[in-house]
């Protein structure tokens, strides 16, 4: 009859084992913890895919610009479309050039302010931008700091519940106490398998949204340059 004692301890003892033996609290705790997990990992291959993206097509579309391509001719060419952050901040500015353009006049008397509104639509274009990328970051930022704490509620509950069958059955060898403190531990370790890729994936993409926003930012500030050296001519002209 050993062996089949010794059996059974395993079956209960393996994590399928464990989650089934556990109350119905501690099956939906866990549960909920594994979706959240699942939700992460597939926001960070969504992500891992945009933002590579993101970099090729940025870095083709700065080739093109400062390929000596004239901005008419790449504005043209982009038919409004954009493919990327720099190309939205690019055709977003061109679409306020080309407005204020129509009326030289305009240009040559509110040339700072026409310079102004150029910059402003930028500046909004840009905020859109990291509010895009942004996206599902807080999704992020909540599994990886709630999960753990959710986990380790799940060990408290769990544990108090191992200490009530103590208490019932005034049994305190080991082999009835490690089955009931397994499960409990066993939410801190969902919990922290759905924070740690959490935690990781959040703080490298809030790195990566940095570094965008620094490039868009250094471009916006380029292409004011421009413009600001076409509107110039403009009232050179006359």
């Amino acid at each position: 009859m050993q062996p089949q004692v010794e059996a059974t301890t395993r079956v209960t003892m393996s994590l399928w084992g464990m989650f089934e033996h556990s109350d119905i609290f501690m099956k939906i705790l866990m549960i909920g913890l594994l979706l959240a997990s699942v939700w992460s990992w597939a926001i960070i291959i969504d992500k891992v895919r945009a933002f590579r993206r993101i970099r090729e097509r940025s870095a083709a579309f700065e080739r093109k610009f400062w390929s000596g391509t004239s901005l008419e001719a790449l504005y043209e060419k982009l038919d409004g479309k954009p493919t990327d952050p720099l190309s939205a901040i690019f055709i977003a500015a061109m679409k306020e050039w080309k407005r204020s353009s129509r009326n030289k006049k305009e240009i040559l008397v509110k040339g700072v302010n026409v310079q102004e509104r150029i910059d402003k639509v930028m500046q909004i274009a840009i905020d859109r931008e990291v509010e895009a990328l942004s996206n599902q970051m807080i999704f992020l930022a909540s599994t990886g700091s709630v999960s753990p704490l959710l986990g380790l509620f799940g060990t408290v509950w769990g544990i108090m519940d191992s200490f009530q069958s103590i208490g019932v059955t005034k049994n305190t060898n080991i082999t009835a106490v490690a089955p009931g403190v397994a499960e409990a531990l066993l939410t801190t370790a969902v919990g922290l398998v759905a924070a740690i890729p959490a935690v990781v994936a959040y703080n490298k993409f809030s790195n990566d949204i940095e570094r965008f926003t620094n490039q868009m930012e250094t471009f916006a500030g380029e292409l004011s340059a421009i413009i600001s050296r076409q509107i110039e001519s403009v009232g050179g002209e006359e």
